[in-house]
């Protein structure tokens, strides 16, 4: 019958001696002889290159066996309000939740926990935000994902930070993080640069009873990104709702005729309207205008050939003012040839000269004193009879 156990443990190993069920020591690295006599012994090795000391009776054996174990073990327990980082070697590791445990072994690595009080700071410093908060120090582990909400706000735009749905400020570009923990956190960004929005399709009456569809598009920025999240679920969609409210509140006081003359007057009706609203929101309307005027295929065709007559009538306006032009300078050129023969004579020599050039030959009867006295006569007047 043997009286002794014999028990190696590796320099990488540690392991607890139990007789009974009850803790009696650590044992540690080398060859250990243990006396059996009287005694039910339990040897449970622990590799301690895995850093953590875990055991399922972990929380009973750390505080009934403190002062056995305090040679061996680090403890760091956290209370509900606490979060620990986890340095190995001086390199961030891991993350410790709010009311966790966390015991390491003594001799493999250097272990230390950083507990920082999230009661009301919930946000990372800088320098825990460029090495947690992408999780690329430490390989995106779960814990970190977990942990930590991680936000980036771009140029031209801001963050509005809500935690437990209440804004609690506007953070400005920059990175940032916060802890999850206790509390819901969300960063909502805003695009302050100018945006457009378009109406379109809208079918509005005018004040005639003549159905148009209208296409509007108009220009924004957020001047007041506060005033935009404490007063708008929606933006967007109130920009646009007001808009097309003011176009029909405006095309329904005009005419087709009014709109078709001035659209410009329609752009400055919706402009001022909508920009009082929207001022109130945080929101800055930079630029309004009615892109397209669509007619009915009817009243189309009807407006064309109003059109139409409108232009053949300015036609005939022009054609019958020449007209009257004309006959008029060719009875002032009457009168002023009727009193000098010369001058006459000279516009019948004119007349013959054109009538010659269009002709391959001509005859002549009666000498030159024919041609230039017969070949062209002018009727005699009835005065003259």
């Amino acid at each position: 019958m043997l009286f002794f156990k014999t028990v190696d443990i590796a320099d990488s190993e540690r392991a607890l001696l139990f007789d009974r069920d009850r803790l009696q020591k650590v044992l540690g690295p080398g060859r250990h002889r243990l006396s059996t006599l009287g005694r039910e012994l339990k040897v449970e090795k622990f590799d301690i290159t895995s850093v953590r000391f875990e055991h399922p009776k972990l929380k009973f054996l750390v505080r009934q066996y403190q002062t056995l174990l305090e040679d061996a073990i680090d403890v760091f327990e956290l209370n509900d309000n606490e979060v620990g980082i986890i340095y190995r070697d001086q390199k961030i590791s891991d993350i410790l939740p709010p009311g966790n445990l966390l015991v390491t072994w003594k001799g493999a690595e250097d272990v230390r926990v950083d507990i920082v009080d999230i009661t009301k700071n919930y946000a990372l410093n800088d320098e825990l935000v460029a090495l947690l908060g992408r999780g690329v120090k430490i390989g995106a582990s779960r814990q970190v994902v977990n942990a930590i909400n991680y936000a980036e706000v771009p140029d031209e735009h801001v963050g509005l930070l809500q935690v437990n749905s209440k804004l609690e400020s506007v953070l400005k570009t920059g990175a940032y993080a916060f802890w999850k923990y206790n509390r819901s956190i969300v960063v909502k960004l805003l695009d302050l640069r100018v945006q457009t929005i378009d109406v379109s399709g809208q079918e509005i009456l005018t004040k005639d009873r003549v159905s148009l569809r209208i296409n509007l598009s108009a220009s924004y920025n957020i001047v007041d990104p506060e005033a935009v999240a404490l007063k708008l679920k929606d933006y967007a969609n109130f920009i646009y709702l007001e808009l097309q409210l003011r176009l029909r509140e405006a095309v329904s006081t005009k005419t087709l005729d009014e709109l078709l003359e001035d659209k410009d007057a329609l752009n400055a009706v919706i402009a001022n309207g909508a920009s009082e609203k929207l001022s109130e929101f945080g929101i800055q309307l930079r630029r309004v205008g009615v892109k397209d005027i669509i007619l009915p295929g009817d009243m189309k065709v009807i407006l064309n050939q109003v059109v139409e007559a409108q232009k053949e009538a300015e036609a005939n306006v022009i054609k019958r003012r020449e007209e009257t032009q004309a006959m008029r300078s060719l009875h002032n050129t009457a009168k002023v040839m009727e009193n000098n023969p010369v001058l006459l004579r000279l516009k019948e020599l004119e007349a013959l000269e054109r009538i010659t050039a269009k002709i391959d030959k001509i005859s002549v009867y009666g000498g030159l004193d024919s041609v230039l006295n017969d070949m062209v006569k002018l009727a005699p007047s009835k005065s003259g009879q």
